[in-house]
């Protein structure tokens, strides 16, 4: 059984001992009830010269309100896609987001943008919309946990779909569209970066579309049946993934 594998933002030294931070002293010690001498794995999602990196940690210095962790080594992880993902995800309801952010960081995606579109069904802002917004950011440490990736996705400030649309880019632009006449699979990428457009649980909207179009996007199509906005992002990324990415 593999070590657990824990994030921590701070950089790590081998043969130097660290405190672990609360948010890790409470998964390690309180829920998973590890004692001194266990082992387990850190990250920081850090990118350094040769890439991103994992620590072998020994817990040491256990007590009822902290923990001490000794790096005993570093290995390089090699898990990442070369192609880039940028998910603008329209804001969907309760567990449907969670989910989204979740699976399509163990897909690879690398940065998700909630967006606030014409048919949102979700009202955040100020306090709300901060506290939702560092849920989430949680959600994909967890699933970088889980999956062994050590590069961390952003999950950006959430904002209105024609701030998102406005950004200068040079990757590919991608909008599901049930009604468009090319496939996924058949559009040629050439700087192995996508940015892909994916509509609330109403869709969007006819303007929205003509306006992602304005923006240089292209419609694309991933099959002949309307799919959910979550089943929608999941299958997309893996689309990308296996046609121009690491999923074989």
């Amino acid at each position: 059984m593999r070590n657990p594998r824990i994030f921590q933002a701070q950089a790590f030294e081998v043969g130097q001992t660290q405190a672990l931070n609360e948010d890790a002293f409470g998964h390690i010690v309180r829920v998973l009830r590890l004692k001194n001498g266990d082992d387990i794995t850190l990250f920081n999602g850090i990118a350094e010269q040769d890439g991103y990196f994992e620590y072998q940690a020994t817990l040491i210095n256990v007590s009822k309100k902290t923990a001490d962790v000794e790096i005993t080594a570093k290995t390089l992880v090699e898990n990442e896609s070369p192609l880039n993902i940028h998910l603008a995800q329209g804001i969907s309801r309760g567990d449907r987001m969670d989910f989204t952010l979740q699976k399509s960081v163990e897909l690879g995606v690398n940065t998700i943008t909630p967006i606030f579109t014409e048919r949102c069904g979700v009202k955040l802002s100020g306090e709300r919309l901060e506290k939702k917004h560092q849920q989430w950011q949680k959600i994909v440490i967890s699933a970088c946990e889980q999956s062994g990736r050590c590069a961390v996705p952003i999950v950006a400030t959430p904002i209105y779909l024609a701030d998102w649309l406005a950004q200068e880019t040079a990757a590919l632009k991608l909008n599901l569209h049930p009604k468009a006449e090319h496939s996924i699979m058949n559009l040629p990428i050439e700087n192995q970066r996508v940015r892909l457009l994916i509509g609330p649980e109403g869709g969007l909207s006819d303007d929205e579309i003509a306006n992602a179009n304005k923006a240089g996007f292209h419609d694309v199509l991933l099959g002949p049946r309307v799919l959910r906005t979550e089943t929608a992002a999941l299958t997309a990324i893996t689309a990308l993934q296996c046609r121009y990415g690491d999923l074989h």
